[in-house]
């Protein structure tokens, strides 16, 4: 079974989810990649506020190709999170509350997620074509001057994704390796 939740996210949402459920996600997300952590975070240090509120935000950790012509966007597959662990923990402190990419977070982001109530979220990687066909518009908010990696404005239907790790501090990757000890 799937859930289905419209962002923003809620407390009652972060609360029911687990890892390993799967969600149909609509509403408003974010996209930001490495170039575009690294200069929000720059320009914070500096004193410069980040060019999204980030509170109550998910943030999608894509790098869309260009849409083809009646397209909305081109491919927009996940990349892989744990480059983003770097400036996670300060982004969750800002307000942050959930992610979607690929692959394992590193134990201070896992740590960070618990403590500041968010939700990791996988997406598949090499469904690209596909995962495009959920998203129905694209603004680039922010720096445009980075191509792919600007940060942009994307609505959603139906998005589809699973909890990685949650807020009561679940890891499907974990429980994945315990079920397969238990059974071997």
């Amino acid at each position: 079974m799937q859930k289905k939740i419209t962002l923003p996210l809620t407390d009652a949402d972060l609360d029911s989810l687990k890892a390993g459920d799967r969600v149909l996600l609509s509403g408003t997300v974010y996209t930001a990649r490495d170039a575009a952590h690294k200069r929000m975070t720059e320009q914070e240090k500096e004193g410069i506020p980040f060019p999204i509120d980030v509170a109550g935000q998910v943030i999608y950790y894509t790098g869309p190709t260009p849409a083809k012509p009646g397209e909305v966007i081109g491919s927009a597959g996940p990349t892989t999170s744990g480059r983003m662990d770097l400036y996670t923990p300060r982004l969750l402190e800002k307000g942050l509350k959930g992610m979607i990419g690929k692959g394992y977070r590193n134990e201070e982001v896992k740590a960070a997620i618990k403590q500041h109530r968010a939700v990791y979220f996988g997406a598949v990687g090499g469904a690209a074509a596909l995962i495009a066909r959920s998203i129905k518009a694209v603004e680039v908010i922010a720096y445009e001057d980075l191509g792919t990696e600007a940060i942009r404005r994307l609505t959603i239907e139906n998005f589809p994704v699973f909890v990685i790790n949650d807020v009561h501090g679940g890891d499907i990757y974990e429980q994945g390796v315990a079920q397969f000890r238990q059974d071997h």
